[in-house]
Order: structure tokens, then C-alpha cells, then sequence
């Protein structure tokens, strides 16, 4: 069993700072595959390093399969790290950087041969395991940096940014290929990434953090549809949440409205409860229109998104209306 169970951790790099990781709860189960996301600097890349034994904790307790791990070194806690840089051996070929650390361990022959052999061949790598790493594409690369970890097959992957190096093609490719390792090995994930769109389309369940504390554990669409407070609502979804105050009646609280929710009609068209505004900009995606509008005296800005096409330009008078049974207060 591969369980991974943070207890109270926080993580203070010199006496007198801001904790880099504090009060951190979280329980990850059997062969989950979970996010941590958050803007730089929110402590998710150090959650993880405390995960690996690459840092030590501050304070509270890591456990792995029910072990407690908090002071153990990375060697003795049974995971595999792919990190944003490959770190590959140039000098040696892609068979030997799969077997490198099996060989270490003294592994017997016939079992680093079945390792590599399935590792390369599930990877797409077996035609490139007498190449260099000069000779592969990025793509190709962060296989092979996969394909190390998977040979080891340890309780528990952990993932930082790993595919903060790949173009943009290249990184959706990357995001399928581990979406279908994880389908296949059935083994406990930890990914960290700053990009919402990667947490949302690979992770099961997503830790939001900011300032080293967790803001919001829940599924992809949990966080979207409902989220726990304002930072997640403006973190989470592309574009983010729209947020106003709510007027009068709770004028310290705020309202948020996903931008599908929000509609334009033309001044003609208004109906009770509409707000008036302007066009500022429009954003044509192909599929669907991003319409940027300021609302009224108060120049609050919104974004409203309409399916295909949108003749709106720039200084259009419109009434927005809202779906206020979408709407989440705050």
C-alpha cells in the first residue's frame, strides 16, 4: 500500500521568516494521482521535496504505506522523482540511463533486461534505446526521464514541473502519456505544477495553496464549480471567475460568476436586473469569444464567454445579465 499521510508539516527555512509550508493536513490515497497547484513561491515545490527526503521538515509528520518517513534519507523511502530537468547521462545510451540505478542496487541482469524492455516499450522508447540524449527530441527526453523512475517501480512518483520545458504541443502529448502511465501502473502520483489548466485536465484531486497553506483540496470540477474562497475562484479556470461585491445587502462579501454564466445583450435587449456596461475588448479563440466588458459607473470588469463567433467590438453598449443560480458568494 502506497498512502501518503501529512501530518501538521511546516517547513521554516531561517528563524524569522514566513514558513515556506505550514499546517499542512492531507491525506493521499492508494494509487491517487494528485495535484498541487498554486502561484510560485506557495510552497508546493517544497511540500514535495519534503515528500522525497530532499528537505527535511520543520515540524509535524510524513508518513508512506503507514511508515513514518519524516527524517528518513530519499533512498530509504521507496519513491521516484521526475524533476524539470531530465538530468539524464549524456554519455550514456537510453538503455543505460534506464538500467543505471538498478544496476546499482546490484539488481540481477534478467530483471534490469525485463524492466527496461517493458519500461521502454510502454514509453514508445525501444527503437531509441541505443541513442544518446543529444540525439532525442525534448519530448523524447522527458520519456526517458519517466521511464527511469518507472524502472525502479517504487510505492510512490513524485512530479515536479516536469513538463515546464516542452513547447505547447509537446506538453498535451507529455500530459496523455502520463495520464496513461498512471492508468496503467494503478500507482500513487504526486504532481506539482503552477499551471491550473495541467492540474485540471491530469489530476483526480487538486491541492490549491498559496502562502505554504493549503486553500482547497477537492476533484477538477468541484474547485470549478465551487470554490472555497476568492483566491481559489481567480486561480482556478481560464479565463479566471469573475468576482464583484455583492452590493448593499453583504457589501463585505463578494460574488463570483464563471464567465459561461454571464450573458451580453444589447442595450435594446435589457432586461430587469441587468447591468449596463461597455465592450472593452474581444478575444476570437475560434470556438468560442472572450468578451471583455467594464460595468457601469463602478468600472467593474467582467469577461463573458460566448460560444463561436461574436460581433461585439470595442465601445458597443451592452446589458449583462447574469445566471445567479451560478453564482457562488464568498
Amino acid at each position: 500500500m502506497a498512502e501518503v499521510k501529512f501530518t501538521g508539516v511546516r517547513k521554516i527555512y531561517s528563524k524569522g521568516d514566513r514558513p515556506a509550508v505550514e499546517d499542512f493536513n492531507l491525506d493521499v490515497k492508494d494509487g491517487e494521482f494528485l495535484v498541487l497547484v498554486g502561484p510560485s513561491g506557495c510552497g508546493k515545490s517544497t511540500t514535495l521535496r519534503m515528500t522525497a527526503g530532499l528537505e527535511l521538515p520543520t515540524g509535524g509528520r510524513i508518513e508512506i504505506g503507514g511508515r513514518d518517513v519524516t527524517m528518513l534519507p530519499p533512498k530509504d523511502r521507496d519513491i521516484a522523482m521526475v524533476f524539470q530537468n531530465y538530468a539524464l547521462y549524456p554519455h550514456m545510451t537510453v538503455r543505460e540511463n534506464l538500467s543505471f540505478a538498478l544496476k546499482l542496487r546490484r539488481m540481477a541482469k534478467d530483471e534490469i533486461a525485463r524492466r527496461v524492455e517493458s519500461a521502454a516499450a510502454a514509453l514508445g522508447l525501444a527503437p531509441y534505446l541505443s541513442r544518446l540524449p543529444k540525439a532525442l527530441s525534448g519530448g523524447q527526453r522527458q520519456r526517458v526521464a519517466l521511464g527511469r523512475a518507472i524502472v525502479r517501480e517504487p510505492a510512490v512518483f513524485l512530479f515536479d514541473e516536469p513538463l515546464s520545458n516542452l513547447d505547447a504541443k509537446m506538453r498535451v502529448e507529455m500530459r496523455a502519456e502520463i495520464i496513461r502511465l498512471h492508468n496503467r501502473l494503478g500507482a500513487t502520483m504526486i504532481y506539482v505544477t503552477h499551471d491550473q489548466t495541467e492540474a485540471m485536465t491530469m489530476g483526480e484531486r487538486i491541492v490549491v495553496m498559496c502562502d505554504g497553506r493549503i486553500q482547497q483540496v477537492a476533484p477538477p470540477l468541484e474547485l470549478y464549480e465551487k470554490p472555497a474562497n476568492p483566491f481559489v475562484a481567480g486561480f482556478i479556470g481560464t479565463p479566471p471567475m469573475n468576482l464583484f461585491p455583492p452590493g448593499t445587502v453583504s457589501p463585505h462579501r463578494t460574488m463570483g460568476l464563471r464567465p459561461e454564466h454571464i450573458v451580453l445583450r444589447s442595450e435594446s435587449e435589457s432586461r430587469p436586473g441587468d447591468m449596463q456596461g461597455a465592450v472593452d475588448f474581444v478575444e476570437p479563440l475560434g470556438s468560442e469569444t472572450l468578451v471583455h466588458v467594464v460595468t457601469g459607473p463602478m468600472k467593474f470588469r467582467a469577461i463573458a464567454r460566448i460560444q463561436g463567433f461574436a460581433s461585439w467590438k470595442h465601445g458597443d453598449k451592452v446589458a449583462i445579465g447574469c445566471d445567479m443560480a451560478k453564482a457562488v458568494e464568498f
